[in-house]
Parts: C-alpha cells; sequence; structure tokens
C-alpha cells in the first residue's frame, strides 16, 4: 500500500527569544501514490523541516499537509503517535539505531511498540533482512556493520510496520560513493518492489537521479520540479561536512 501526499501553503515560523526565523514560507507540493521524489536545495532552505511535518515530527505554523486521507497537520499528539508508528517510516541521516541492539533486534523494535505477535514479527524480520540483503549479519550490531549496512538495517526498520510512506532524509549523506549506491537501490527496490511512496531530501546529485521527480527548494518554498535528466551528473555532490561550512557561513 501507499498513499498520495498533499501540502499546501505550509508555513513552518521558527521563534528564539526575539529572533524569528521562517523556514517554509507557503510550500505547496504534490507526491503521487507510488511516486519517489527527491527533494534537493541548498543548507537551510527548508527540506528537514518539511520533511519532519509531513512525518509527523514538527507543527506548522500555517498551511495542510495531508497523507492520504490523513490531515497530518490537524492531529493532536496521540493521532500523531499512531501516525508516525502506521503510516510513516523515517530514515535519518544519523541512523537511529540502537547500538546495544542487533540487526534483528532494531528491526524488530518498532514491531513491539504495536504488540504485533512474537511469530509474525520474527517472519517479518527475516523477510525485510533478505530485502536488503543482510540475512548473513543478522546477529550484529551496529558497531560490528559498515556504514552501509546499518543504513539498510535503518531501511528494514523503517520498514518494519509496513509504512505505505518512506520520508529519507539524507539517507546516504555520511557514505562513500559505493556504499550510497547499495542504499540507493534497495530504496529503489522498496519503491518498485512494494509500491512505497518514498520522499528523500539528498544535497547529492547522483542520488537525487535515481528519483521519478526531483523537486528543488530555496528560501522555504518549491521553486522548480525537474526530471532526473535536468540534474547534471557533473554537478558536484555536497558532503556533510560541505554542507556544516555552508551553515558556518551563512550563520556568519
Amino acid at each position: 500500500m501507499s498513499l498520495e501526499i498533499i501540502v499546501k501553503d505550509l508555513v513552518k515560523v521558527y521563534r528564539i527569544e526575539a529572533v524569528e526565523v521562517q523556514a517554509l514560507r507557503g510550500l505547496s507540493m504534490e507526491v503521487k501514490d507510488g511516486e519517489i521524489v527527491s527533494i534537493i536545495g541548498p543548507s537551510g532552505s527548508g527540506k528537514t523541516t518539511l520533511l519532519n511535518i509531513v512525518g509527523g515530527l514538527s507543527s506548522a505554523t500555517a498551511g495542510s499537509a495531508k497523507v492520504g486521507d490523513i490531515e497530518v497537520t490537524a492531529l493532536n499528539e496521540d493521532q500523531l503517535i499512531e501516525y508516525r508508528r502506521k503510516t510513516v517510516g523515517h530514515i535519518f541521516q544519523t541512523l537511529n539505531l540502537i547500538p546495544t541492539l542487533t540487526a534483528t533486534e532494531n528491526i524488530e523494535l518498532p514491531m513491539m511498540a504495536l504488540k504485533v505477535p512474537r511469530d509474525e514479527r520474527t517472519q517479518r524480520v527475516k523477510s525485510l533482512l533478505e530485502v536488503v540483503g543482510l540475512t548473513e549479519r543478522a546477529n550484529h550490531k551496529p558497531g560490528e556493520l559498515s556504514g552501509g549496512e546499518q543504513q539498510r538495517v535503518a531501511i528494514a526498520a523503517a520498514l518494519a510496520n509496513d509504512p505505505p510512506v518512506i520520508l529519507a532524509d539524507e539517507p546516504t549523506g555520511e557514505l562513500d560513493t559505493l556504499n550510497a549506491k547499495i542504499v540507493v537501490d534497495y530504496l529503489l527496490t522498496v519503491n518498485k518492489q512494494m509500491g512505497k511512496t518514498i520522499v528523500m531530501v539528498t544535497h547529492d546529485p547522483v542520488v537525487a537521479r535515481a528519483a521519478d521527480r526531483i523537486l528543488r527548494i530555496e528560501d522555504g518554498a518549491i521553486k522548480a520540479a525537474l526530471t532526473p535528466t535536468q540534474i547534471s551528473v557533473e554537478e558536484k555532490a555536497v558532503t556533510f561536512i560541505d554542507q556544516i561550512r555552508m551553515r558556518i557561513r551563512r550563520l556568519r
């Protein structure tokens, strides 16, 4: 199952003491049912803020975000917890894996939160490890896995409760080129074979080109909708360190 995403006139304002920062400025977009869309744009343009609001991790100041029949921006705290458990799977650049748990246990954890029966959890974990090609690494802890393998465990964990929507925030941001390609290939497998709607934030033009469509955000609004062929393969990927340096320059 997958779901359409419709965002209309989304505004997000952060207030820090007397300072007001407008992260999103009336942003609107649509992601079709079963589509994979890349979100690109400079650091600080609102990409992660958009993903967090659609994913129920942050509230909007104004506007609406709808996923299927669910108006995310209208949910209360209890409803948001249920929404995050059942409707969206999150994949973060920082992985969010628990270091003391094995790959199997990290994948199983979201299902335990929904009180899925043990036998069903065991079968689901086995299936997901096969999907991400890590059957032989099932009993390894994150510290015993490569960066690419850890991110594949994170993909499996995001799929644990079979959510129709996957939101990936810089899923290849800390990986080398080879591992980034492996992770993107698995995300494409999830999209094509499991029919998941995927929204992926990335600074890497090569990763962005894997999507059906590419949306460019600047200054908190969608400035362009591009096809993969409109993103130059010669364009330089922006590393995580580059992002930090750019952010420091902007703050200065």
